[in-house]
């Protein structure tokens, strides 16, 4: 890689609500890359899961809190304007209309969820639309993905990766310690009246006990309950 070029991490999910292990998940590929930035992408529509409980409005304001004293990470819409299904082939696209190549592009992801690429719309190519960051997540090493994806074994490295080939974007694993956690644990505790500290960052945890998130298992504020922003006022995670 030539002294300059861009590194960009993308890390996106739900964020149904974001919480210590997504954190872990991205301060490791981070550190194992040296990404110059993270976009946190908080998708709309999950094309393969129930629909999350909080409205976009809120997962959008709890990622945006999450990130708020990390100067390199940046809160991020792009799923957000759009009505249809959130595609990673999609998003990625995006990325490379905005003058992103595949070689500057690490999508950030964990192992569990990796393990599941080929039911992924737009699979195989969507490999060839940036590196893939896998890191390891409790129960689920990425030692155990040559033999889970033995048709992918090839492309798979380990960090460090200096240079970054300019081409053929790889499959980079990297196994370090995140914490076990989940978005459904969370959901499950606050629904049984139970404290979260320590599982989600502090600001989250006072977004979500101010409006009162996920203290019963119904669907919160929805997205006519956000309130009216104007196009200039918005976050939209530009470079």
């Amino acid at each position: 890689m030539t002294t300059g070029a861009r590194r960009i991490g993308i890390l996106g999910g739900t964020f149904d609500p974001i919480h210590r292990g997504h954190l872990d998940v991205a301060d490791a590929a981070i550190h194992a890359l040296t990404l110059s930035r993270l976009f946190v992408i908080t998708s709309n529509v999950p094309p393969h899961r129930p629909q999350p409980l909080a409205s976009s409005y809120h997962r959008f304001a709890m990622v945006a809190l999450a990130v708020v004293d990390r100067p390199q990470w940046r809160a991020a819409d792009l799923e957000l304007r759009h009505d249809a299904p959130s595609f990673t082939s999609r998003t990625l696209d995006l990325f490379h209309e905005r003058g992103y190549l595949s070689s500057e592009l690490f999508f950030v992801i964990g192992a569990d969820a990796f393990a599941e690429i080929g039911s992924w719309r737009d699979y195989p190519r969507i490999l060839d639309a940036a590196h893939f960051a896998v890191v390891s997540r409790p129960g689920f090493s990425v030692k155990e993905l040559p033999r889970r994806l033995p048709r992918l074994a090839d492309r798979m490295a380990p960090p460090p990766l200096d240079p970054v080939p300019p081409i053929d974007p790889l499959i980079i694993l990297i196994d370090a310690p995140t914490a076990d956690v989940s978005s459904t644990a969370i959901r499950a505790h606050l629904a049984r009246g139970e404290d979260i500290a320590g599982l989600v960052p502090p600001n989250v945890q006072q977004h979500i006990e101010h409006h009162g998130l996920y203290t019963s298992m119904s669907p919160g504020r929805r997205r006519s309950d956000a309130p009216r922003i104007p196009a200039a006022g918005r976050l939209h995670g530009q470079d």
